[in-house]
């Protein structure tokens, strides 16, 4: 769940346009989930956002643009923890109306839940909802199986061994582009980065030290 949040994080700050413009970035959400109906910045998209985090992560998505679908993905938790999924009515709790976005907590009281999501003020953020209106916290589960490349990878190598590399570099947030098997600029950066931020050797290159790095980030 970690890096459900990981990867909404990634997105903070990416907001609607005014007008008849539209952020591109927010439109792609729906794109690449493959949600109709979310043809521009206006149309409420609090869902389509934790749907396109939870394919980037490899988990479950609930594959439409309500947030009372998520009602109906993974199973029900009571005792929320950060990156949980959580449901909050809008108007009324029998309205087929709702929100939806990762839980990260709750305030001293618990009368306040922040949730980090989309369409949160027109944008990606941090907002604190009631807690009179969760519907219900869901966790959800992973649906991609990840293997692990072998090494040595780096700069203009080709082959199923660095869509591996590609495919978990975008698992770990490291967003790497099109999983093309072709090891491009993009992946160099994607590796560079990962490797920068886990105090290894920065060098572009998936050797057997940067192996072990992600073998503890998915199975530590």
């Amino acid at each position: 769940m970690e890096q459900l949040i990981k990867i909404a994080a990634s997105q903070l700050g990416v907001r609607e346009i005014p007008g008849d413009e539209d952020n591109p970035v927010i439109v792609n959400y729906a794109k690449e989930t493959g949600i109709a109906g979310i043809s521009n910045d206006e149309i409420s998209w609090c869902s389509t956002f934790v749907n396109w985090v939870c394919m980037k992560a490899g988990y479950a998505m609930s594959d439409k643009p309500d947030a009372r679908s998520w009602l109906r993905v993974g199973e029900p938790v009571n005792d929320p923890l950060p990156g949980d999924v959580v449901v909050f009515w809008r108007e009324s709790p029998h309205s087929w109306k709702g929100h939806v976005g990762f839980f990260l907590g709750l305030n001293d009281d618990g009368s306040k839940v922040f949730s980090l999501g989309g369409n949160q003020g027109d944008a990606v953020s941090i907002k604190a909802y009631d807690a009179s209106k969760v519907l219900g916290f869901r966790r959800v589960v992973q649906t991609v199986n990840i293997d692990i490349p072998q090494p040595v990878l780096k700069l203009d190598a080709r082959g199923d061994e660095v869509m591996k590399l590609q495919i978990l570099l975008n698992y770990l947030g490291y967003d790497c582009g099109d999983e093309d098997s072709i090891f491009g600029n993009k992946t160099d950066n994607a590796l560079r980065l990962l490797q920068a931020n886990n105090g290894i050797t920065i060098d572009g290159v998936y050797g057997n030290q940067t192996k072990g790095v992600v073998e503890d980030l998915l199975f530590g």
